[in-house]
């Protein structure tokens, strides 16, 4: 039996084309996205020139066994990269910063990381009693520090990527970004960008008639049924796809799960 599908009910998509039209288009647009990639290794090859600024890497930061000098986070290895998570206190898990749960979810092993000398964390400037419950709401299993009250570089403005780098007893900071920077992070928009519809944000170029992109509110939150958006049933989108997730009461506070 034949397996029939429905036309897409998008009020636009791609024209149809035979497959030299479309090879040729493919090999026009790869002329630039070749030069993409170059400009990419320019600036990271830049990056890796910049200077870099010491700090006290004794600074005691909050972990699971308490306060612990800020090196401990290097794991022995001699550079750190760490994603810095905002904190609401006192909320409940769904009132997390949404856009901080989408790029811890995505950053769930770094195994690659580890293996080119790189150790991962994510600070957060919330409290650390208030941490590991929701760290086992949402089974992460990299390590997280409560930064709270500490001053840059090692605390300060949260949303960031920061490295780290030591050089036996001294710390180094060597980069920061924020803003789509921290999109590196997050894998699944580099992949949305491959496709026909890309990611469906209101500031993505698309042609007339195509689906009008919206606020981040497809990835930042939805309801149970998948329905974006802010509301009392709503919370961010990876908290629905996590392991083992069961319905729960989304206005409750962290003591309550």
């Amino acid at each position: 039996m034949t397996a029939t599908h429905e036309a897409t009910t998008r009020p636009g998509r791609p024209p149809v084309v035979d497959r030299a039209t479309w090879q040729a288009a493919r090999d026009e647009l790869l002329v630039r996205e070749k030069a993409h990639t170059r400009e990419g290794d320019a600036i990271a090859a830049a990056r890796r020139r910049l200077p870099m600024v010491e700090f006290d890497g004794g600074t005691p930061v909050v972990g699971p066994d308490g306060p612990v000098p800020f090196t401990d986070l290097f794991q022995g290895r001699d550079e750190l990269l760490v994603y810095k998570h905002m904190w609401h206190d006192g909320a409940p898990f769904a009132g997390q910063c949404e856009g901080c749960t989408v790029a811890a979810w995505h950053m769930k092993d770094a195994a690659y990381l580890n293996a080119r000398g790189v150790s991962f964390a994510v600070l957060t400037e919330g409290a650390w009693e208030e941490v590991p419950p929701y760290l086992d709401f949402m089974g992460y299993t990299q390590p997280w520090y409560s930064v709270r009250g500490l001053d840059e570089p090692i605390g300060g403005e949260m949303g960031h990527i920061t490295c780290y780098l030591r050089d036996g007893d001294r710390t180094f900071l060597t980069y920061d970004t924020t803003g789509r920077g921290t999109e590196q992070l997050s894998g699944s928009f580099a992949l949305l960008d491959l496709t026909a519809y890309g990611r469906g944000e209101a500031w993505q170029d698309t042609p007339d008639g195509w689906p009008e992109g919206h606020d981040p509110c497809w990835y930042w939150r939805s309801d149970a049924e998948g329905v974006n958006g802010w509301g009392p049933a709503s919370r961010p989108v990876p908290q629905w796809s996590r392991p083992g997730v069961t319905p729960v009461d989304p206005t409750a506070s962290h003591t309550h799960h």
